[in-house]
């Protein structure tokens, strides 16, 4: 991983997207998304880039980031959905969903996964479902550190053993174990809001024409998609976990180091 400020001018001017995950890398120690964020999102957007928040958060709160921050859309559930903001002709505004399956394989496979999480629960003792599992289309969160007492790497690895078996897709954030039937991940439905929303192909050619903020072990695909990929500094207490490592790395850590690349970012640009 390279210092982010060492990224070149010409590199800079040729990107579009500002693609960031939240947790862990928009929040500050407090777990909180600061002012400061914010405003760098707006400073992005008001300089001509798309930002769009990929997460594994639920539809709920996508519902939510998609109408009231200063974004463009947002990928939700580790790529599950994408919803954005559309304008309409009334002078307020629609709301667009677009979904990874239908809502009969969805159904079908929550109560797989609600069978699962009973498992789960009953074999490891201190961990719980998330806080926001009720608001989710496609998966389980199962939380081992934001609202329980933070679990041993021992039991994450047990977490994530069980949902393997059990034939899901899994992958680990920085606070939950996500898991899920089917094969999307965050770079699946990034690759189609970057087709259908900005008409770029971010798998090909215009790879270059984003980058990306991450932090944790479900940012991976995106670390591999992006040339431009960049770890906030927090990155580096789950490298062992993460098998394609970010190209470009922040000296501030969560949302300072957010902020930190956006300035960089635009500042570049600027010439």
């Amino acid at each position: 991983m390279r210092p982010l400020a060492a990224i070149s001018r010409d590199e800079a001017a040729r990107i579009e997207a500002v693609f960031t995950d939240i947790d862990g890398t928009l929040t500050d120690a407090h777990l909180r998304v600061p002012a400061s964020v914010f405003g760098a999102m707006e400073a992005a957007q008001v300089a001509g880039l798309q930002v769009i928040p990929i997460t594994g958060r639920p539809a709920g709160w996508c519902d939510m980031i998609a109408r009231t921050w200063p974004v463009d859309g947002v990928v939700g559930e580790n790529g599950g959905l994408y919803f954005r903001r559309e304008d309409a002709s009334h002078g307020g505004h629609t709301m667009v969903r677009v979904f990874a399956q239908d809502g009969e394989t969805r159904r079908a496979n929550r109560r797989r996964l609600d069978e699962l999480s009973a498992r789960i629960l009953e074999a490891v003792p201190g961990t719980a479902l998330a806080s926001d599992q009720q608001y989710r289309e496609f998966d389980i969160a199962v939380d081992f550190c934001e609202d329980v007492p933070r679990l041993p790497g021992s039991e994450v690895d047990r977490i994530v053993a069980m949902c393997t078996e059990a034939g899901c897709t899994v992958k680990v954030s920085s606070i939950h174990v996500n898991a899920w039937f089917g094969d999307f991940d965050k770079g699946s439905m990034c690759l189609r809001f970057g087709r259908d929303v900005l008409g770029r192909d971010f798998g090909a050619a215009d790879a270059d024409r984003a980058i990306f903020f991450g932090d944790s072990p479900n940012d991976a695909p995106l670390f591999d998609l992006f040339p431009h990929s960049v770890g906030v500094a927090g990155v580096r207490r789950m490298a062992d976990r993460i098998p394609t490592l970010p190209t470009w790395i922040t000296d501030g850590d969560g949302a300072d180091g957010f902020v930190e690349g956006v300035e960089r970012l635009l500042s570049l640009r600027s010439y």
